[in-house]
């Protein structure tokens, strides 16, 4: 039985892959590197649990390990702006409301999960002038 395997950025089925997975493969949709450390049956989330691997620093880039091996679930949903997260807790923590967004575009906008594909436009357009 063949694996069905997804992006780990985006979750598009990444069909045609020719395993071991090279280095240099990138996923058709967003074009993140997919031989990285958020692709690999040995990570957990935070850190490699294979003991012999030397982890990178940068668990979204593509690296050398000799220990991949990619993991057909790695997909655990879309961007998540943690430090707005991080933020509306604090605030229930202690008992404060959570900052308002500006204006109703932008409170839409915020719920509203983003690739980073689509956060990098974004900034590229408001960057550049363009609304």
């Amino acid at each position: 039985m063949t694996e069905e395997y997804q992006c780990w950025q985006c979750g598009q089925a990444l069909k045609g892959l020719i395993l071991p997975l090279s280095r240099r493969e990138e996923c058709g949709e967003c074009g993140a590197d997919q031989h990285v450390c958020k692709m690999c049956v040995h990570f957990d989330g935070r850190y490699c649990t294979e003991q012999r691997a030397e982890p990178p620093n940068d668990k979204e880039k593509a690296n050398f390990c000799d220990y991949f091996a990619p993991k057909a679930n790695a997909y655990s949903g879309g961007y998540v702006d943690k430090s707005a997260a991080a933020k509306a807790k604090l605030a229930a923590l202690f008992g404060d409301e959570p900052a308002a967004p500006a204006d109703k575009a932008n409170e839409s906008a915020q719920h509203k999960a983003k690739t980073p594909a689509e956060l990098a436009e974004e900034k590229l357009r408001k960057l550049l002038g363009g609304d």
